[in-house]
């Protein structure tokens, strides 16, 4: 008998991949939505990248809905996406926005559109926001703009008649920097004690599924990690 059911968009990143373990240590079903198979997930969802929004979004909905077979979800986490710097000025500033979109807000409608359908009533559905992206990016505007964008999703989803069901819930977390390796690979000189380990974030999901410390839903948690311990501190 299981915990739960989950389905994780972008479950093969690092973080994802630390969501699919972290809820099959729990006893919950878990599916991955990804560009690559999750061996550990349940079942697995492959997306092309090559299709436009409509064609993706319809592959990847009635994928999801052959093997749900009925069953609702406890909770969807989209935490699919990626980063891009560059100004207006750069010459791949269109390019890389374009990339930040498909990656943040394509993957982020998709996972509120199956939550209409298929998570159960008092469900959660969690996005990947940014921390810096509450204000403005100027160094990096395609990122800034796709991550204002999830924000925007996150607030409309928690208000009436946005299509969720009953009683559940829309909330993005808002790093700062994740402790990712690619992360560490590209910026090996960070400081460490300011990133949030990944295995924090995935326990405040599992937290958020089981109804324990749920926020208001349509909430925007900044994560503000300092010396190797974080906090959550709602956005204004």
């Amino acid at each position: 008998m299981s915990s739960g059911r989950v389905l994780i968009y972008g479950g093969k990143g690092a973080l994802g991949a630390a969501c699919v373990s972290h809820f099959k240590s729990l006893n919950y079903w878990v599916g991955n939505i990804d560009l690559h198979v999750n061996e550990q997930a349940d079942a697995n969802v492959a997306v092309k990248p090559g299709d436009d929004w409509t064609s993706q979004a319809s592959d990847v909905t009635a994928e999801v809905t052959g093997i749900l077979e009925g069953q609702k979800l406890d909770a969807i986490l989209c935490v699919a996406g990626g980063w891009a710097g560059g100004n207006v000025a750069a010459s791949d500033c269109i390019k890389n926005a374009d990339m930040m979109w498909k990656q943040s807000v394509w993957s982020s409608l998709i996972a509120a559109h199956i939550a209409g359908t298929h998570l159960k009533e008092g469900g959660l559905v969690a996005f990947c926001g940014a921390q810096p992206a509450l204000k403005g990016t100027p160094g990096m505007i395609g990122y800034g703009m796709a991550k204002a964008s999830v924000h925007q999703l996150v607030r409309s989803l928690a208000m009436k008649q946005s299509g969720l069901p009953a009683n559940a819930i829309s909330v993005a977390i808002c790093p700062v920097t994740l402790d990712t390796p690619m992360n560490r690979k590209f910026m090996p000189n960070g400081d460490f004690g300011s990133w949030t380990p990944l295995d924090f974030v995935s326990g405040v999901f599992a937290k958020w599924t089981k109804h324990e410390d749920r926020p208001e839903s349509g909430s925007l948690i900044q994560l503000m990690t300092k010396d190797g311990k974080t906090e959550l501190v709602p956005a204004p």
